[in-house]
């Protein structure tokens, strides 16, 4: 923080900006985004307003490529869930890696259900699980039109994830016992006594080679730079000589599913 004035502690830029010393923190660490007017400010009070306009560019790009969950959330999980309906819609390839839940576009109704309660209390975001439920059923659709694949990696552990009661769980593993067999979903199990060629990373989806969309805890990323989308290409695939297909992942479903015993 230098100006013609010198360097400013953040506590001394707090105070001539009147704000909170935490919120100066925050926003020096990346756990706040600032607003246009914070940035104004910033840049008056240490010296240096004409370099306004570029932190706002930069801000611009940077909110494009790491959208926050809590301003994605700020509304709820329903209009997430319609931006991602619009995203898929318009592609017509997708490779996906899901290592946290069975991915949504093969959710049913009530797993679905629990996994936005659960996220709505952990974001503290507003619940719409009904409509955001009917968002994601909405998109299903894509599944059932000419011309389109899913390409899913799953893990094992994730069949074995009780994030919903085991009669909702043995209700969507019949599910996806039902799609292994379609034209369009391909359709790919990592057993756990499988050998696996990478370390497990996070969740993540290539659409028509065009973006990639990573999930962590606090934001998506949106990636759209040709040298990253095919990284995550060669993850996707570097994964897929482990996994099993077809009949195979089938039976480690099946295994999965007799374990419930409802």
């Amino acid at each position: 923080m230098d100006g013609p004035e010198g360097r400013l502690t953040g506590v001394q830029l707090a105070q001539r900006l009147g704000w909170r010393q935490s919120k100066v923190s925050k926003l020096e660490n990346g756990r706040q985004t600032p607003t246009d007017d914070d940035l104004r400010a910033w840049a008056e009070a240490v010296g240096q307003p004409a370099v306004f306009p570029e932190l706002r560019s930069r801000l611009r790009g940077f909110e494009s490529h790491i959208r926050s969950w809590r301003r994605q959330l700020a509304a709820g999980h329903a209009p997430v869930q319609e931006t991602w309906n619009t995203l898929v819609s318009n592609s017509t390839t997708q490779h996906a890696l899901s290592t946290a839940a069975v991915s949504g576009i093969l959710q049913t109704a009530d797993y679905a259900r629990h996994v936005f309660e659960r996220h709505a209390t952990l974001q503290q975001s507003p619940r719409d699980t009904e409509a955001a439920v009917r968002a994601r059923m909405k998109r299903q659709e894509w599944l059932y039109r000419p011309g389109k694949r899913l390409n899913l990696l799953m893990p094992e552990s994730v069949l074995w994830g009780r994030i919903c009661p085991p009669d909702v769980l043995a209700a969507q593993l019949d599910r996806l016992l039902g799609v292994v067999g379609m034209d369009t979903v391909n359709l790919g199990i990592l057993p756990l006594d499988g050998t696996l060629p990478l370390t497990m990373g996070n969740s993540f989806d290539v659409l028509d080679e065009r973006l990639v969309v990573v999930e962590d805890w606090h934001a998506e990323l949106w990636l759209d730079d040709a040298e990253t989308i095919a990284l995550y290409r060669r993850v996707w695939d570097t994964f897929a000589e482990s996994a099993v297909f077809g009949a195979e992942a089938q039976q480690v479903i099946a295994r999965v599913r007799r374990s419930l015993k409802v």
